[in-house]
């Protein structure tokens, strides 16, 4: 039996074979998985925000930001044996959580269009996603097979 993951805020996990990654509360943040098919090697990252150039602190977290979690995740997934060219994404949240007048607050939006250039400028294709809107995700990905199940309270389950 394999390991259940969970990946919380600002955290990516990677995984095989029959071990399972969970992440919960995908509002504005992305949930990005990473699978190759011929290794059985899984990665799931949990974005909370677009990019890492305004970090000024030095002490944030590389998990946090697209542009730094997905080159991150993926360095890990080829050091266990995945093939860069094998692997294929899915992506889910992004979500509108709060109206403004101001779409420079719509975090969400901003996470969808910096995971998606993230994973072009690694040249990993998106086959399949759930995101935007206005509500909440949970999306549970098994490493065996790359299904991903995305569940939500709002709109129930629902595989991608």
């Amino acid at each position: 039996m394999g390991v259940k993951h969970i990946i919380g805020i600002s955290d990516w996990k990677v995984g095989r074979g029959d071990d399972v990654l969970v992440t919960y509360a995908l509002g504005s943040c992305i949930g990005t998985c990473l699978y190759d098919r011929t290794t059985g090697i899984a990665g799931l990252s949990h974005i909370m925000l677009p990019d890492s150039t305004a970090i000024i602190d030095g002490h944030t977290t590389r998990m946090k930001f697209a542009d730094t979690a997905l080159p991150d995740m993926l360095d890990r997934m080829k050091a266990m044996g995945a093939s860069p060219m094998a692997i294929k994404a899915k992506i889910a949240g992004g979500a509108v959580m709060f109206q403004t007048a101001n779409s420079r607050f719509n975090i969400g939006e901003r996470n969808i269009e910096a995971v998606k250039a993230a994973l072009m400028k690694l040249r990993i294709p998106i086959i399949a996603e759930d995101v935007g809107l206005n509500y909440g995700r949970t999306m549970t990905f098994w490493a065996e097979n790359g299904a991903v199940e995305i569940s939500s309270t709002v709109m129930g389950k629902k595989m991608i």
